[in-house]
């Protein structure tokens, strides 16, 4: 229960960001894969490396990752918006170049990122890694602080009106394109953090990106697209699936389940659980 809590956890900070920018653009990310590495390597680099304080480091590479998003936004995706192929070919790009300057600027040695909190906590007779439960609390922090964001700002208003209806918001005055770079920082923000987090306990190498964009493709497409609601349910239900696997069956089986789980609501229920491309 606890292990997939957290699990759960990390795939939501992923697929929120995947979805968001997805219901508000209309485009495909695959280089949010790619923002999950580079605030996993951020925070190594600027903690490990130059010695700054590890929550500074952390602060300062999700940052980063952020204007980093906003540059693909504005430079790579935005010309090729009407595009969908485009978009996806020319992410799929981004991607591979941030593989290979992260391979060859650290080679392909596994890194530690340090973690926030060493110490192990005991709930109900298990141990667990105070890191874990710490990545499990600022993951949905994260996420609730955007939904009320989203709900409760002008800001928010504004990318819930381009999300349900793009022309008619650009009509009323909303800057749809300042919007678009917005929600861009934002999605990477949030794969920059799951990054952050899940660094001190999973594996940091140069093509650590392609595992959360598979996990956050098939999220996407069992709760719906678009719908971040659906995304969360979601990453609940892939992250306790690998946990059970993992424990009843073999770890090495578990990347099986994000394969299968999009396979079969592709055949049984296409639009997702949410039942259409839903604006949030």
């Amino acid at each position: 229960m606890i292990y997939g809590a957290v699990t759960s956890a990390i795939y939501a900070l992923l697929a929120v960001g995947f979805t968001l920018i997805f219901g508000v653009a209309r485009v495909l990310n695959l280089a949010h894969g790619s923002f999950y590495a580079l605030g996993a390597y951020g925070t190594y680099l600027l903690a490990s490396v130059a010695g700054w304080p590890l929550w500074i480091a952390a602060t300062v590479a999700v940052a980063s990752v952020a204007v980093f998003g906003v540059a693909v936004e504005r430079i790579i995706i935005r010309p090729l918006r009407h595009s969908q192929l485009g978009v996806l070919m020319i992410t799929l790009a981004v991607s591979l170049i941030v593989e290979q300057a992260l391979f060859l600027s650290f080679g392909s040695e596994y890194r530690n990122v340090p973690a926030f909190v060493e110490t192990k906590v005991n709930l109900a007779g298990v141990d667990v890694g105070g890191q874990r439960l710490l990545a499990f609390v600022l993951a949905f922090l994260a996420i609730g602080l955007l939904y009320a964001f989203i709900q409760r700002t002008r800001l928010g208003s504004a990318i819930l009106a381009i999300a349900q209806d793009a022309e008619a918001a650009k009509y009323m005055g909303i800057p749809s394109d300042r919007i678009f770079s917005l929600v861009m920082a934002i999605s990477a923000a949030l794969a920059a953090l799951a990054g952050v987090l899940a660094g001190p306990f999973l594996s940091v190498q140069p093509s650590m990106h392609l595992l959360p964009i598979v996990k956050a493709f098939a999220i996407v497409v069992v709760g719906g697209l678009g719908s971040i609601a659906g995304s969360i349910a979601a990453a609940f239900m892939l992250g306790y699936a690998e946990t059970v696997v993992a424990y009843l069956v073999n770890g090495s089986w578990t990347e099986i389940v994000s394969v299968l789980a999009t396979l079969l609501m592709l055949i049984v229920r296409p639009a997702g659980i949410f039942g259409k491309r839903a604006a949030f």
